[in-house]
């Protein structure tokens, strides 16, 4: 990094935080077990979407949310509050009830929340197992995921809160079918995808602990789907971009900036995080890489982008 890099990053660092994988390895994969159980809750609850879209939680001002989900007469919503660290679950019977987020291991605090939906009256009948991790713990069995580090999932929360910003922004620009910004608690990642209004031929699956026709459904049209992940394995927080299916002369698109790139193995284009964290302008830097990128499914794939695209300055 530069000096001026330097100089940079401290300066907006409360915006855009330091995000090295590194310092909340641990408490990352707690949290991920921690809203596969809310997020289960809002799959056992909410009507089924296309691609999905019914199960997803959404960036709010403090956290994370279901929205509301109906059970009987009545709604819920589930919000994960991440500057006063805890879950609260709030019906539309004027009913509210919390559970602190603390280190503790995954089977003690999905013991209590499902005590608490019990005590609220919500029936939801969750399946006790994750999805897409290699190694699926049974939640109420989990006692090796209880790291919960509250400064860095806090600083996450807020890198979050920039990249659903600026996605929301990247959204605004097509009028085509598009998903909205949504969290997806399978995989941990916060994303948008824009469709061409064309079928896709069958995904293969293969996704880990997940039934081959969930892919099925997600991608069941052609589309261009751009998001944030903060990491795992070796590889350092990175903003995303992929096609499905990926048409000829896809990975070869000049695209932009100059730090991103076409990784071979997971078939998608990347951006590192700190590469926006450090930029000058990292709204203009990430809006530059998601643009770029879909030009490269709509241009290869030949989209109708005259009819579905928005002008910028509208």
């Amino acid at each position: 990094m530069t000096a001026q890099q330097e100089a940079v990053a401290a300066e907006g660092d409360a915006v855009w935080p330091e995000l090295k994988l590194a310092s909340w390895q641990d408490s990352y994969a707690t949290l991920h077990m921690l809203t596969q159980i809310v997020g289960k809750t809002r799959l056992a609850l909410a009507p089924m979407q296309n691609h999905w879209w019914q199960v997803t939680l959404y960036v709010t001002e403090r956290g994370l949310t279901t929205t509301a989900m109906p059970y009987g007469r009545h709604t819920a919503t589930v919000d994960f509050d991440f500057i006063y660290h805890n879950v609260a679950i709030r019906t539309s019977a004027g009913q509210t009830r919390t559970i602190p987020l603390v280190q503790r291991p995954v089977s003690e605090f999905y013991a209590e929340y499902l005590d608490v939906l019990a005590a609220l009256g919500i029936g939801a009948k969750i399946r006790g197992i994750p999805v897409e991790v290699e190694t699926a713990i049974p939640f109420a069995k989990d006692t090796e995921h209880a790291a919960y580090d509250s400064e860095a999932v806090n600083r996450w929360w807020r890198a979050m809160v920039q990249v659903d910003r600026v996605l929301k922004q990247f959204r605004g620009r097509f009028e085509g079918k598009a998903s909205p910004v949504h969290f997806f608690w399978g995989s941990f990642d916060i994303a948008a995808t824009r469709f061409s209004g064309r079928g896709a031929p069958p995904h293969p699956g293969g996704a880990p602990n997940c039934p081959d026709y969930v892919m099925l459904e997600a991608y069941s049209r052609e589309c261009s789907s751009a998001g944030f992940w903060p990491g795992g394995g070796t590889q350092e927080a990175a903003f995303y971009s992929y096609a499905y299916p990926e048409p000829d002369g896809y990975r070869d698109f000049h695209i932009r900036p100059e730090q991103a790139y076409y990784d071979t193995n997971m078939r998608e284009f990347i951006l590192p995080y700190d590469a926006v964290r450090t930029s000058a302008s990292p709204d203009a830097t990430l809006l530059e890489f998601f643009e770029s990128t879909y030009e490269a499914e709509a241009d290869r794939a030949t989209w109708d982008r005259a009819s579905l695209e928005r002008k910028v300055d509208q």
